[in-house]
C-alpha cells in the first residue's frame, strides 16, 4: 500500500512539474511564417488558393488521405466559401473558411480542427517576383492550447512546414499540366508544319492491336481512351488538371497496314504503383519533332502524316514513331482535334 502511495506522489509531482514547465516556459499558441516560391505567375497561382475545390486537389493534408470526405459550400471561391471534412480512418474532422480576399494579393483562412472552438488563422500573401514567378508567404497563428496540451506546440511548425513543402510539389504538377494545356491551345496553327523540341514524358496506358478497317480503328481508340481515363480518374483518383493530354504512339507508316498496334496513354507527373496488369507505364524520351495540328475526320490525318514524313525525307532526317496527342478527347462519331508529332533525328 505504501508503495502505491509513493508511486502516486511521484506521478503527481511529475504532472505538476510538467504543467508548471508548460505554463511558464511554453507559449499557449504559436505564430510563425513560411515562405515559398513557385515558377508561375500570380494570376495562375491565386485561383488555386481562393477556389477551395482547387485547393483540396493539391494541398497535401487533403490529397494524402484516401478516406477523407469533403463537402463544399457556396460560393465555391473567394470570400465566404467554405468546406467541411471528415476523415474516419485518421479520426479527424474540421471546417475551413475564407474570411478575407484581396484578389492576387491576400487571403485569410480560418481552420477549425476536431471540434476545437478556437481556429487556426492562416493569412497567405502573394507577391510577384517576376512575370513568371510568385512568392507565397504563410502567416500562421495557432489556437491557444491548455497547459497539458502545450507540448504540441513543439512540433506544430514542423508539421505545417512539411505539409506546405509537399503541397508545393503537388501544386507545381497541377499548374504545370494546366499551363501546358493553355499554352498548347493558344499556340495552335492548323495545317502548318512546325519544328518543336519536346520534353520527356511518363505515360500510363495500354498496348493495343486492332483492325485498321474503316472506322474500326477510331472506334477502338475511343473505347480504349475511356478505359485509360476512367482508370486514371476513378481508380487512381486523379483530377483533370493533374495530367496532360492523352497521347497515342504508333509506327509512322502503319496507317496502310491491315492491323495496327499502338500505345495509348495519359501523361502523369511521376510513376506510381499500379495493381492492374492491363495498364503499364511508358517513357517518351525528349526529342525533336516535326509537328502539325490537325482537325477533321480521323481518316483524314493520313494526309498530314504524309506531309511530316515527306518533310523528314527531304531534310534527310531519319524518323521514329508518330505521336498523336488528342487536344480534345476522342469520341466515336466525332471529328478529332489533335497534334501530330513525328520524332526526327540525324
Amino acid at each position: 500500500m505504501r508503495f502505491f502511495k509513493i508511486i502516486s506522489v511521484i506521478i503527481v509531482l511529475l504532472v505538476g512539474a510538467y504543467a508548471a514547465s508548460m505554463y511558464y516556459f511554453v507559449d499557449d499558441s504559436k505564430n510563425f511564417q513560411i515562405e515559398k516560391e513557385i515558377d508561375y505567375p500570380v494570376d495562375k497561382v491565386f485561383p488555386q488558393f481562393n477556389n477551395l475545390q482547387n485547393f483540396t486537389r493539391w494541398n497535401n493534408f487533403f490529397k494524402s488521405s484516401q478516406s477523407i470526405d469533403i463537402d463544399y459550400y457556396t460560393p465555391y471561391e473567394g470570400l465566404g466559401s467554405a468546406i467541411s471534412y471528415v476523415d474516419p480512418k485518421n479520426d479527424t474532422d474540421g471546417e475551413m473558411f475564407i474570411r478575407y480576399e484581396n484578389p492576387n494579393k491576400t487571403l485569410k483562412y480560418q481552420l477549425f480542427e476536431d471540434r476545437n472552438e478556437n481556429p487556426t488563422l492562416v493569412d497567405v500573401k502573394f507577391k510577384p517576383v517576376s512575370a513568371e514567378k510568385t512568392k507565397i508567404i504563410w502567416y500562421v497563428h495557432t489556437p491557444k492550447l491548455s497547459v497539458l496540451r502545450r507540448v504540441e506546440n513543439f512540433w506544430t511548425e514542423d508539421r505545417f512546414a512539411e505539409n506546405i513543402t509537399k503541397s508545393m510539389v503537388n501544386l507545381k504538377n497541377v499548374l504545370g499540366n494546366k499551363v501546358e494545356k493553355d499554352n498548347q491551345m493558344a499556340a495552335i496553327k492548323y495545317d502548318s508544319l512546325m519544328v518543336e523540341n519536346e520534353e520527356s514524358k511518363m505515360l500510363l496506358g495500354i498496348n493495343v492491336s486492332t483492325s485498321n478497317k474503316k472506322d474500326a480503328l477510331y472506334r477502338n481508340i475511343a473505347m480504349n481512351y475511356n478505359k485509360v481515363y476512367n482508370f486514371v480518374t476513378m481508380d487512381l483518383g486523379k483530377k483533370d488538371d493533374e495530367f496532360g493530354y492523352p497521347m497515342l504512339i504508333t509506327d509512322a507508316d502503319n496507317y496502310k497496314d491491315k492491323e495496327v498496334s499502338y500505345f495509348l496513354g495519359i501523361p502523369l507527373s511521376k510513376k506510381i504503383g499500379v495493381s492492374d496488369n492491363n495498364f503499364n507505364f511508358r517513357t517518351v524520351n525528349a526529342s525533336q519533332n516535326y509537328v502539325m495540328y490537325y482537325k477533321g475526320t480521323y481518316e483524314g490525318r493520313v494526309k498530314a502524316i504524309l506531309q511530316l514524313i515527306q518533310k523528314a525525307k527531304k531534310d534527310e532526317m531519319r524518323f521514329g514513331d508518330i505521336r498523336q496527342t488528342f487536344i480534345e478527347r476522342p469520341v466515336e462519331g466525332q471529328e478529332v482535334n489533335m497534334k501530330l508529332s513525328l520524332s526526327v533525328f540525324k
